[in-house]
C-alpha cells in the first residue's frame, strides 16, 4: 500500500516538472512574455524595410488633453502654398506706407506753373495744381501735387533728366479739363528716360504715360472712372506705353491696381499697346499686377525685347488678375521677347494663351 502512494506521488511530481517544462519551452519558442513585465531597455532592431512603431507614452495625470476636434471638422486643413500672397505690403511691394513725401510739407497754391530753369530742384512742396517741365534735369522729391489739369507733371518734348521721388501725385475728381476727368499723373512727351520712384499715385485715367522711363517702386491705385469729351468711357491704364519707343521702358517692383470695372473703360495695369509704332525693349519685372480687362497687354503682332518676369498677378479684383485674364497680346514668337517666373497670387504658374 505505501509502495503505491509513493509510485502516486512521484507520478505527480514529474508531471508537474514535465508541464513546467512544456510552458518554458513554448515562451522561448515564441516570444511572449508575461503582460505585466517591463520592457526590455533595448528595443529590438526592425526587420529592413520595416518602420518601429514608437512607444506610446502614458500620459501623466497632471496633463491638460487637447481639445476634440468639432464633429465634422475632417483632418485640419492643409498649410496654404509658401508662394501665395495675400497683399501687396504683406509680400513686400509698395503701398501706402512705403511710397509718398517722407517730411513735413509747406502748401504752395501754384496753378498750372511751368517749369524753365535747368536743375531746378522742388522738395516740401504741398502743390495746388501741376507742373509742365520746359528744362532739363528738373527733380520734384518728397512733395505733393493735387492737380486739376491733364496731367499731374509733364515734361515736354526736346527736354530730359526729369526725376520725380517719393512723391504723391493725385487730382480732384470730376474737377479735370477732360469733360472732368484728369489723364496723366506722369506724362514723358520727351525723347529721353525718366525716373519715377517711390510715389503714390491715384485718380488719373492713365497714371504713368510714357514710351521711355524707368519706373520702381510706385504705389498706383484707385483710378477714377469718367466719361471723355468724346463722351465715352476713358480707357484707363496704370502704365501705358503707345510704343514707337527709341528708349528703354523698365517697370519694375511697382504695385499697380486698376480697379475700374470694364464697362466703366478699365484696360490693364500694364498696356503695352503699338499706337504709334510697335512696341520694344520694355522690361516688366517684380511687379504686384491686378485689375483692367487684362492685367497685362504684352506689345502685340511685331513687338520685340520684351521682358515680363518675377511678376505676381493678384487675384485681387477678379479670379483671373484682369476681367478676362491676366495676359494678352503677347508675341511668343518676337525676337528677344522673354516670359518667365509669371505667377498669380495663389502661387498658380501664368503663362500667355499660344
Amino acid at each position: 500500500m505505501t509502495r503505491n502512494r509513493r509510485r502516486l506521488v512521484a507520478w505527480l511530481l514529474a508531471g508537474v516538472v514535465l508541464a513546467v517544462v512544456l510552458t518554458l519551452y513554448d515562451a522561448d519558442r515564441t516570444g511572449v512574455s508575461d503582460p505585466k513585465a517591463a520592457p526590455s531597455a533595448t528595443p529590438s532592431a526592425a526587420l529592413p524595410g520595416t518602420a518601429t512603431p514608437a512607444p506610446t507614452a502614458t500620459p501623466s495625470p497632471s496633463a491638460t488633453p487637447s481639445p476634440a476636434a468639432p464633429p465634422g471638422s475632417g483632418d485640419p486643413s492643409p498649410a496654404p502654398s509658401p508662394t501665395a500672397c495675400t497683399s501687396p505690403g504683406a509680400c513686400g511691394y509698395p503701398d501706402a506706407n512705403s511710397t509718398g513725401p517722407r517730411i513735413a510739407l509747406e502748401r504752395h497754391d501754384t496753378g498750372n506753373m511751368s517749369v524753365k530753369k535747368d536743375g531746378t530742384v522742388i522738395k516740401g512742396w504741398d502743390i495746388r495744381g501741376s507742373l509742365d517741365v520746359y528744362a532739363n534735369d528738373v527733380t520734384v522729391i518728397d512733395s505733393r501735387i493735387t492737380s486739376t489739369n491733364w496731367w499731374g507733371i509733364n515734361l515736354r518734348p526736346g527736354f530730359s533728366g526729369l526725376k520725380v521721388l517719393h512723391t504723391t501725385i493725385t487730382a480732384v475728381p470730376g474737377k479735370g479739363p477732360d469733360n472732368g476727368g484728369v489723364n496723366y499723373a506722369v506724362s514723358n512727351m520727351g525723347g529721353s528716360s525718366i525716373e519715377v520712384g517711390w510715389c503714390d499715385i491715384s485718380v488719373f485715367g492713365n497714371a504713368l504715360s510714357m514710351g521711355q522711363g524707368d519706373l520702381h517702386d510706385n504705389y498706383v491705385h484707385d483710378l477714377v472712372a469718367f466719361r471723355n469729351q468724346g463722351g465715352e468711357w476713358q480707357h484707363t491704364d496704370a502704365v501705358i506705353s503707345g510704343g514707337g519707343n527709341k528708349g528703354r521702358l523698365t517697370v519694375r517692383h511697382n504695385t499697380l491696381l486698376n480697379a475700374t470695372p470694364v464697362d466703366k473703360g478699365a484696360t490693364a495695369a500694364v498696356g503695352l499697346f503699338a499706337d504709334t509704332g510697335v512696341v520694344s525693349s520694355v522690361l516688366v519685372e517684380d511687379n504686384w499686377l491686378a485689375g483692367g480687362a487684362y492685367a497685362l497687354y504684352g506689345g502685340g503682332p511685331g513687338a520685340t525685347g520684351i521682358r515680363v518676369t518675377g511678376n505676381v498677378f493678384s487675384t485681387q479684383y477678379h479670379p483671373a488678375s484682369g476681367a478676362y485674364g491676366p495676359v494678352t497680346a503677347w508675341n511668343a514668337g518676337g525676337a528677344g521677347n522673354v516670359w518667365k517666373d509669371n505667377r498669380m497670387s495663389d502661387g498658380r504658374p501664368v503663362e500667355p494663351a499660344p
